[in-house]
């Protein structure tokens, strides 16, 4: 998961709050609901020595979110009075994740936000393709492409060189068409930053366009089988965006697992546990973090400094590295910090826990390097 636009989180330090809000329920009396919410939220934070300017804003944000249909929720991260930064889910969050501490909770939303890919969905004929945006709060159309060439289109019998010449125009036809279809279907991903192209329609027209994108989308499509003229239900849509996030991470867990292996030199290309994540990070060296939720190190206590790269195990390391201030926080959440000030993505495995937990980086923490 790209966390970029987490970046201005970590621009000032301080003390963060961090609320996770369900708004999946919309009941009758939804106003009462909502503000009794929003009370609870700012009550948390209160227990947790939040300061009142800050325990106002974000129960007022979270007040004013009395008439949302969001299907899932909201997080919202405030400090010094304001609300810096609010994050709509793709989950409803569990009740009462309400956080107050050095740094912004943010590694739940790797699981509650994350991986939300947006869907360019193809629905391919052989005469051209209605083109829709789809993702889990949207669904737009995105245009058509008609092909240039209209006939012929169906094939006839072939029992004689002419019928047969007839045939033969018509797989011109097609194959003509397909990739005017996968040139349109390019220019809307570039156009639209798609994550993923969902090529729908009857088997051989969905392979021709398939095989005519460009080689850097091939790998970003999947082929659905469905009737003409039909539309990819939400349910539809969702299933085969989980199933390609499972794939990518599955492929990271991969790309991890080959790195763990030391080379003649016995250096590996990735690390696992708090100790080498932190010397990997303070050198700058995350290419890509992997959290599994559970893991028993992920709220383990280490010491930052007001640079992300600044991390320690003991707060006595850190004045030894010159760091004027120290401060206590949660092992991944100062890891995702440092992960995204360098422009590392951060993986969850839970997508694939029951495939991948064995092997999970030990303390449920690890990294590809960018350098051994």
């Amino acid at each position: 998961m790209e966390l970029a636009f987490l970046n201005p989180l970590y621009e000032h330090p301080g003390s963060w709050a961090s609320a996770y809000v369900d708004l999946s329920q919309h009941e009758e009396d939804m106003h009462t609901q909502r503000r009794l919410t929003a009370e609870a939220v700012a009550r948390h934070l209160r227990e947790q020595g939040a300061d009142e300017a800050t325990c106002r804003a974000v129960h007022d944000a979270v007040a004013a979110l009395e008439r949302s249909t969001e299907p899932y929720g909201r997080a919202l991260f405030a400090r010094d009075g304001e609300v810096v930064l609010q994050v709509p889910l793709t989950q409803a969050p569990p009740q009462g994740l309400v956080c107050w501490g050095t740094l912004p909770h943010v590694t739940p939303l790797l699981d509650l936000a994350g991986e939300d890919p947006v869907s360019l969905v193809a629905y391919i004929d052989r005469t051209g393709a209605d083109f829709e945006l789809r993702s889990a709060v949207l669904r737009e159309e995105a245009g058509h492409v008609t092909g240039s060439r209209q006939w012929p289109m169906h094939r006839a019998k072939a029992s004689d060189w002419s019928e047969r010449h007839f045939q033969l125009k018509v797989e011109d036809t097609w194959e003509h068409n397909a990739r005017e279809v996968a040139e349109a279907l390019a220019a809307c991903q570039a156009e639209t930053g798609a994550d993923l192209l969902i090529l729908c329609g009857e088997p051989r027209e969905c392979r021709s366009v398939h095989e005519r994108l460009p080689a850097h989308l091939r790998d970003r499509a999947v082929e659905t089988e469905h009737g003409v003229g039909s539309r990819l239900l939400p349910r539809e849509v969702a299933e085969i965006r989980a199933r390609h996030v499972r794939e990518r991470i599955l492929a990271e867990v991969d790309r991890y697992r080959s790195a763990r292996t030391p080379d003649e030199e016995r250096r590996a290309a990735a690390v696992e546990g708090v100790p080498g994540l932190i010397e990997a990070a303070r050198e700058h060296r995350l290419a890509e973090l992997l959290i599994l939720p559970d893991g028993p190190d992920t709220g383990r206590e280490v010491w930052i400094g007001e640079d992300p790269a600044q991390l320690a195990e003991r707060r006595t390391e850190l004045r030894d590295l010159g760091e004027q201030h120290a401060w206590p926080a949660r092992a991944d959440d100062a890891l995702v910090r440092a992960a995204v000030v360098t422009d590392a993505p951060v993986f969850s495995l839970a997508p694939v826990l029951a495939d991948a937990r064995e092997e999970a980086p030990a303390g449920g923490m690890g990294a590809l390097l960018r350098w051994r």
